[in-house]
């Protein structure tokens, strides 16, 4: 048995599938998706989920696993990856948790903490207030009781809001406190960062969000709404759709809502780096020192050789104990 993890992350856009993929093609791993969003089916451009064509060639898991207007939380998360990196070490193959969600990689990490339970009459007093007092209301209140917490979620992600602010008026303590007292439960995981120089990221996103909407985001949206899900779900509050939902509603022009896409993924992506340095096991790899995902894949080889001995890489590729 492969007693061994592999988990490549960084802000969207810098190309994290694509070295995973690259990687797949050389050793013997399966991927495993930490993004919070690919989760949902129906929703593939404005997630950027890998291609059916990629997902034939590699095996990938947590992908479209529940309809846009079904919950699904980090706990579920947490308890599908780790049966999904046993299964697959027992075969001798490498997992690879490759995202952006921190969250969803910190419970693989370092453990979950569930926390007081549900107050759906503290939930509801909540959610009344966000809507009297206007959008990114709750977000300001959670910046001053738990900064840190605030700092990693998006304004607008009102659910995941709602229940740091639950955790904070049932117990009195920041959720972000509790979810450092967590030791690491996995042996030989190795954590790689991808990171990129700003400007050069946020020209990347700029050019990604330009092919989503070539590739047919405004229809995706167009689509969700059509088929009766609600814009107030949590799945269609998250980046590049509530935006394109905004514009089909005549609120302001395509132009604005691409151009609010390409704003917003940006900040996400600040907020995601300062979420990522503050953990020091992870190696990070500047991806514009290097001229293709190929020497990226090189590299992290390099590196997996070093921090997992027992992993040895045969002349065709392939992963041998």
């Amino acid at each position: 048995m492969l007693d061994a993890l592999l988990v490549i992350l960084g802000p969207t856009g810098v190309g994290k599938t694509e070295v995973a993929i690259e990687l797949a093609k050389r050793i013997r791993v399966e991927i495993i998706s930490a993004d919070s969003r690919q989760i949902y089916k129906e929703m593939d451009i404005g997630t950027a989920k890998p291609s059916s064509a990629v997902r034939q060639k590699v095996p990938h898991h947590l992908i479209d696993l529940v309809f846009p207007d079904e919950i699904f939380d980090v706990a579920g998360f947490k308890a599908r990856a780790e049966a999904i990196i046993k299964e697959l070490q027992k075969k001798d193959k490498l997992p690879i948790l490759a995202g952006g969600s921190g969250l969803y990689i910190k419970a693989v990490m370092d453990g979950l903490f569930i926390g007081p339970g549900a107050d759906w009459k503290l939930r509801e007093k909540l959610k009344k207030k966000e809507k009297r007092e206007g959008r990114g209301t709750l977000h300001q209140e959670l910046e001053r009781v738990d900064p840190t917490t605030a700092s990693r979620l998006h304004p607008h992600d009102q659910r995941r809001i709602i229940r740091a602010l639950e955790v904070y008026h049932l117990s009195g303590k920041p959720i972000s406190s509790y979810q450092t007292q967590f030791p690491s439960t996995l042996t030989n995981a190795v954590m790689i960062g991808l990171e990129r120089e700003r400007e050069s990221l946020f020209r990347l996103i700029n050019e990604r969000v330009d092919r989503m909407v070539a590739g047919g985001l405004i229809e995706e949206v167009e689509s969700l709404l059509n088929k009766g899900y609600s814009e107030d779900l949590p799945s269609l509050q998250g980046l590049g759709y509530q935006q394109i939902i905004a514009y089909l509603k005549g609120e302001y022009p395509e132009e604005e809502a691409i151009r609010l896409v390409k704003r917003d993924t940006r900040r996400f992506a600040k907020r995601q780096m300062s979420w990522f340095k503050r953990d020091k096991r992870i190696l990070w790899i500047d991806t514009g020192e290097f001229s293709s995902f190929t020497q990226i894949s090189d590299k992290i080889m390099d590196i997996l050789i070093k921090k997992i001995p027992q992993i040895q890489f045969t002349s065709h590729g392939e992963m041998r104990k």
